[in-house]
């Protein structure tokens, strides 16, 4: 598709466009007018962390990820149902968004409500609310390791408690024991020294006798032995009772059970230290973390509604209402394969278009009166201009073998194929040339209709032998050198008929006994024209603009090259006025009309003598055998126009 066919595109679906923008746009104004009024109001906060010693990416990180759980939070069930319970009238979450400012650690809380005042009181009621569960939010983390360190501090307490007195009452039983025991050895030995000191009392100091010597010896020896160990009975006996501590020399005195428990005493009071000092670090580790929530900027009451909004609403309607119509016409465009442009049909035909006929509008005809008559009854038309032109272009189209037989049909039915026939008929006659227009649609036959004739008698009769050429075919009283022959009573095989050797003879004969002849037959749809066409000089074929399809005008199209018949080109009927190609537009033609002479006819002598000078090589007749531009009849003269 090239840039004229775009711009012809939008030319032709630019009123369709506009309509849905202005629908659109009233739409969307309309129903933007019929909203509930929504205001907004809005406030900021900051959420402040504790001053930290060092810094780092990963703090900032951890910081943004607070500020963002924090604008999160304000939108959670929980949250708004205390606000509920603090403001005394629900709060819905759609009316609550909350968005991080990029970069900061502010956080814009935005409220929508019908009533204004509603609007504002939520927005910062919803702020004092996360005030008062900032702390609370926070600290949920550290309940469970604060709860985990003060269970085990309690434990370890609990078992120290315990293990002391165990300790103090297996200490007590000891002392006593010690004590008997210490007093038991301390007794024995102090029989032992004074049985020794009451020996050696016995015996003389100064006796000489050697036997008293050496048992006086053995005695003091046994004494000096004994005398320390009484000492340290003495002395450990003194601390016993005196002190009140245990001793710990060797077995005698210091069980197992006792090491025991003050090793396990030990451990449970490190326990309590290392929970101790837990529970410190965690307490700390709390504070600096715990965020501050602070307001920065309260939310004000809005004076004006932030929707709904009728102009851009509106303008929203116009663009989507655009869209719509646009898409719309872009698929019908896409979907249509009607042929609609002269080049379209070259490109999908490989025909020449050689006419180009208007669509009649009603100003133009009379109700009731038959289109067939039209360029007789309106000769300054642009239609009936572009008639002259479709005769023109049938002149050099014979240019080599002159064409005296055409035949004109279409590719399906109502495409204003008998239309065309008949006024081609009056405008080839006007120009002086005995035309004869013979209806060989057996089927639906309209040219007696078209001509306002009866159908009683007609080609069915000389087919087959009823009537003479001369008992049907009639003459136009109003239009000069235009004969006709009706299609008369419908048979029940046009086919067979049509494609007798009758058909052929009385074809020839027509055509050495009158200058042109127009045949006017079914459409292509049935035989009847395939059969036709291999019997004349040229077939004209009819598409209607916007309604012919191009495989329904294909289709029959190669069946007549198959079987060889000659296709002068395509005319194009009811073609709107307001398309460029239309060459007999009336922005071309009615510019010149108005400067023809005055009266019905209003043709120059001029432009009479150009027509007659064309007419001497068109269907191969000599100048005699025309009418000389001033011998034709004041009728035939008013009905022809340039």
């Amino acid at each position: 598709m090239d840039v004229k066919q775009i711009f012809s595109l939008i030319k032709r679906w630019l009123w369709l466009v506009i309509l849905g923008a202005i629908i659109g746009a009233g739409l969307g104004y309309f129903l933007s007018n019929r909203e509930t009024p929504i205001y907004q109001a809005t406030t900021r906060f900051v959420v402040l962390r504790s001053a930290q010693t060092t810094y780092d990416y990963y703090n900032y990180l951890e910081g943004q990820q607070l500020v963002s759980t924090y604008a999160q939070l304000l939108t959670t069930e929980k949250l708004l149902l205390e606000a509920y319970e603090k403001l005394g009238f629900p709060v819905q979450k759609g009316q609550v968004t909350a968005q991080q400012i990029e970069d900061t650690q502010f956080v814009q809380l935005t409220v929508k409500d019908p009533d204004p005042f509603k609007a504002m009181t939520i927005a910062n009621g919803m702020v004092d609310v996360l005030i008062d569960q900032s702390a609370q939010l926070q600290t949920v983390k550290y309940d469970a390791a604060e709860k985990s360190l003060q269970d085990r501090i309690d434990t370890s307490l609990e078992q120290i408690s315990l293990l002391e007195s165990q300790i103090t009452n297996i200490s007590a039983d000891v002392l006593d024991k010690q004590i008997t025991t210490v007093q038991q050895e301390m007794a024995g030995v102090q029989d032992q020294v004074d049985v020794i000191k009451m020996a050696m009392a016995k015996i003389d100091p100064l006796s000489v006798l050697e036997e008293d010597r050496a048992k006086l010896n053995e005695y003091q020896n046994k004494l000096d032995e004994l005398t320390p160990i009484l000492t340290l009975y003495q002395n450990i006996y003194t601390d016993l009772v005196v002190l009140g501590q245990t001793s710990d020399s060797g077995d005698l005195i210091q069980p197992t059970q006792l090491e025991q428990l003050k090793t396990t005493l030990n451990l449970y009071q490190q326990i309590y230290l290392s929970s101790i000092n837990s529970m410190e670090t965690l307490k700390l580790s709390k504070a600096q973390n715990t965020p501050t929530v602070q307001s920065v900027e309260a939310a004000v009451k809005p004076t004006m509604p932030i929707s709904p909004k009728p102009g851009q609403t509106a303008m929203i309607g116009a663009a989507i209402g655009l869209l719509v119509t646009a898409g719309f016409a872009f698929l019908v465009e896409f979907l249509d394969d009607t042929l609609k442009t002269p080049d379209e049909i070259k490109e999908v035909l490989e025909l020449p278009v050689i006419g180009f006929v208007a669509e009649i509008r009603n100003g133009e005809s009379k109700k009731g009166e038959s289109l067939g008559k039209f360029v007789a009854r309106h000769p300054r038309s642009p239609v009936s201009e572009a008639f002259r032109s479709l005769r023109t272009n049938l002149e050099f189209s014979g240019v080599d073998k002159p064409l005296k037989v055409v035949l004109v049909t279409s590719s399906g039915e109502s495409e204003g194929k008998s239309t065309i026939a008949a006024n081609l008929a009056i405008v080839v006659a006007q120009s002086g040339k005995q035309v004869l227009i013979l209806d060989a649609d057996m089927r639906r036959p309209t040219m007696h209709t078209q001509f306002e004739k009866t159908n009683r008698v007609g080609l069915s009769d000389l087919l087959t032998h009823k009537l003479a050429a001369e008992d049907v075919i009639k003459p136009l009283e109003r239009i000069p050198n235009l004969h006709m022959i009706t299609c008369g009573k419908r048979p029940p095989n046009p086919s067979e008929l049509l494609g007798s050797e009758r058909m052929a003879q009385l074809i020839n004969v027509f055509r050495d006994s009158y200058d042109f002849v127009i045949i006017d037959c079914p459409p292509l749809l049935v035989s009847d024209a395939q059969i036709l066409s291999t019997k004349v000089d040229g077939t004209i074929m009819v598409v209607q603009h916007g309604h012919t399809r191009a495989i329904a005008a294909l289709r029959p199209l190669e069946e007549l090259r198959r079987i060889g018949a000659k296709v002068v080109g395509v005319v194009m009927n009811r073609i709107p006025r307001n398309r460029d190609y239309y060459y007999g537009g009336y922005y071309y033609y009615s510019p010149y009309v108005s400067q023809t002479e005055e009266g019905q006819g209003g043709e120059t002598v001029r432009h009479k003598r150009s027509s007659s000078s064309r007419r001497r090589g068109w269907f191969g007749r000599s100048a005699s055998t025309e009418k000389p531009v001033d011998e034709l009849s004041e009728v035939e003269q008013g009905q022809e126009s340039s």
